[in-house]
């Protein structure tokens, strides 16, 4: 592997990374690479083969106990050789002494069981423009009475991020703040007597508009929630990661007319941390968790 280099990303690998997922057909956000460079500006790694660039992984730590995998990618080109696997064995070496998790294609998880993870859920992609009414009219779930639906700023941000930490297992503020207030993006904040009961941010992708996070209290909440935020999706066509350890989740997305297009597995190397996986309706992404 004479010429092969490990080098941290720069802004333009940044914007190449989001390029190759694009082609791998993951339907990056068009400015996620902003957020995803705050969350931890050390944790995107680049290969280079005789100074051009051939291979990525993200390896990104969260608070003191936790990292998560993503971008894990070789050009076709050099596959087979060896490259794909040591800018593996760089991003779990950064995380090491971590609880790890990924979102692993369905390709590559026995790969990952032999490193030592272990499957938690799958989070199965759902595609397509939402059908019933605002608050989930037709689909059983009923109106949220008392239920205001603001926009995610005007909220105290000390108050959001509390509300996410039941959902993502190590506090993320940095990343938070940058992802729910990225211009050209939407975030809305379900708010009952003073109190945060769903989050849903939608953002420009190359392909449908993605939602993540979707949190909610109730498939009430988390329709009304997703109706509002495809509204500022072309067309109204959305994707959204629903994990499938939240059955309600899976059944109000086929209930509103979205189908399955894509499914990762949620992988972890130790036991699972403890979400509110009730209500979880959508992740954040499949690259940072």
């Amino acid at each position: 592997m004479t010429g092969f280099e490990i080098t941290g990303a720069s802004g333009a690998d940044m914007e190449l990374i989001r390029a190759w997922a694009d082609e791998e057909g993951w339907n990056p956000g068009g400015t996620d690479r902003f957020a995803f460079a705050v969350a931890d500006p050390e944790g995107f790694l680049v290969g280079r083969l005789d100074g051009e660039p051939v291979a990525c992984i993200s390896a990104v730590r969260y608070g003191a106990a936790f990292g998560f995998i993503g971008f894990y990618i070789a050009r076709p080109a050099v596959r087979g050789q060896g490259y794909g696997i040591r800018m593996w064995h760089a991003g779990m070496e950064r995380l090491q002494g971590r609880l790890v998790g990924l979102d692993g294609v369905v390709e590559q998880q026995d790969n990952y069981r032999k490193s030592g993870f272990r499957s938690a859920w799958n989070n199965v992609r759902h595609e397509g423009v939402p059908q019933g009414g605002a608050d989930g009219d037709g689909l059983g779930v009923g109106a949220d009475s008392g239920i205001e639906i603001v926009d995610a700023a005007s909220v105290p941000f000390g108050q959001l991020a509390s509300y996410d930490r039941r959902f993502f297992p190590e506090s993320r503020d940095a990343f938070l703040s940058a992802w729910t207030g990225l211009p050209g993006r939407t975030a809305l904040v379900a708010v009952r007597d003073g109190r945060i009961e769903g989050l849903g941010v939608i953002r420009p992708c190359s392909a449908a508009f993605r939602i993540g996070p979707l949190y909610a209290a109730t498939p009430g909440v988390a329709a009304a929630l997703l109706r509002r935020l495809a509204g500022h999706a072309p067309g109204g066509e959305v994707a959204v990661d629903v994990p499938d350890a939240n059955p309600a989740a899976t059944a109000l997305l086929a209930g509103l007319g979205l189908a399955p297009t894509f499914e990762a597995a949620r992988m972890y190397t130790g036991p699972a941390p403890e979400l509110d996986l009730a209500g979880l309706y959508g992740v954040t992404s499949l690259e940072l968790g």
